[in-house]
């Protein structure tokens, strides 16, 4: 079986279709994200009705909780306990490792961490990520890696990217079931030198896909958009590429734009949490006085269920008193804007017309009609 298979391009942007143990991914495609085995707010049955296809689990927070053993245990993987049959991606658990928590000791060996939960101790090494990776059965599991902060100076960059290589390499070393991908990482914050020879380093080593992480944390967004744009052509054709943890949809567009295929992000849930609708003239800010008495609904222009029964006013409400109920609509909403964005998306490019797609979204999507 052919793991990825590059299909159409318009431009740069590209189509593509990965096949998993649990299912086939059209890509470009929006991941959402199920840090602790849950996309907050919705149930499995909700991602089938929104036609997910693929969503990511989180390797540090399950590690912590319930703990990788007992979801081989109970479930014999995070399919089977979280009663999800579609194809499942586990990050590393790199990134929270050095972002959640403050006190960490970084050596050759791994990462000495004080959980988030209650200050006890821990180490993950790269051979410990891809044991709880394994445990947890994803499709796609991601190499442990170091992710420095941006800026950083370029000899920080360069000595963080070659720790991330011994590292990758010792991710390979592990025995992973039979079905599991596992991807290389590229670091190099935006020196393109150092991303080439990063990149080159993992290709020796034959991942079947490469991620570009350390993005999106820290630098000014035009330099991130610039970096895509000169390095992303440059990278394998015959493997997925996937821009890890970047979800605002304009730069998943500049993303695609430059040939990337995989984006996920917190953004479309957590934001949801908050009383945003992502729309498709912008963010809507659903808690402002003046949706107080307004019976439209939240977007339009939207044929998700919740724009079809529910108007503004109510759903303000809901946020107002507390419901529960009002993430739950706001989240559904916006997970199906995000499919149906790649969606339109990877319609523009077999029809080789994505430049003028692309154009006609970021002319609405910055419109003034909601500031």
């Amino acid at each position: 079986m052919k793991f990825f298979t590059p299909i159409s391009k318009s431009g740069k942007a590209r189509t593509g279709l990965i096949k998993t143990h649990h299912g086939d991914i059209e890509t470009p495609v929006f991941m959402p994200v199920g840090t602790r085995a849950s996309v907050k707010g919705l149930w499995q049955e909700d991602l089938e009705e929104l036609k997910s296809q693929i969503i990511l689990g989180n390797t540090y927070h399950l590690y912590l909780r319930p703990g990788h053993e007992l979801v081989e245990r109970v479930g014999d993987g995070l399919h089977g306990f979280m009663s999800w049959d579609g194809p499942i991606l586990t990050d590393s658990g790199g990134y929270q490792v050095f972002s959640l928590s403050k006190m960490n000791k970084l050596s050759e060996e791994g990462v000495v961490f004080k959980s988030h939960l209650d200050g006890s101790s821990h180490m993950i090494t790269p051979e410990k990520s891809m044991e709880i990776q394994r445990a947890l059965g994803a499709d796609i599991v991601m190499a442990f890696d170091e992710c420095p902060p941006l800026p950083s100076t370029k000899e920080e960059l360069k000595k963080s990217m070659e720790l991330t290589l011994r590292w990758a390499k010792r991710c390979q070393s592990v025995s992973l079931k039979g079905y599991q991908n596992l991807f290389g990482i590229i670091q190099g914050g935006l020196e393109l030198d150092l991303r080439l020879e990063c990149m080159q380093a993992l290709e020796e080593m034959n991942f079947p896909g490469l991620a570009l992480g350390g993005l999106s944390v820290g630098e000014k967004n035009e330099e991130m958009v610039e970096f895509l744009n000169n390095f992303v052509h440059l990278m394998p054709e015959n493997k997925p590429r996937y821009l890890m943890g970047v979800g605002n949809p304009l730069d998943i567009l500049n993303g695609v734009r430059a040939g990337l295929d995989m984006f996920d992000c917190v953004l479309p849930t957590r934001n949801a949490r908050n009383g945003q609708f992502i729309t498709s003239l912008g963010p809507l800010n659903i808690k402002k006085e003046k949706f107080k008495e307004d019976q439209r609904a939240p977007d339009p222009s939207c044929g998700c269920k919740v724009c079809a029964r529910y108007s503004r006013a109510y759903i303000r409400h809901l946020y107002n008193v507390g419901e529960y109920l009002a993430g739950q609509l706001i989240t559904f909403h916006n997970i199906h804007f995000y499919h149906q964005m790649m969606e339109n998306t990877r319609q523009a490019i077999r029809e080789d017309r994505f430049e003028s797609f692309f154009q006609e979204f970021r002319k609405n999507y910055t419109s003034a009609e909601w500031k």
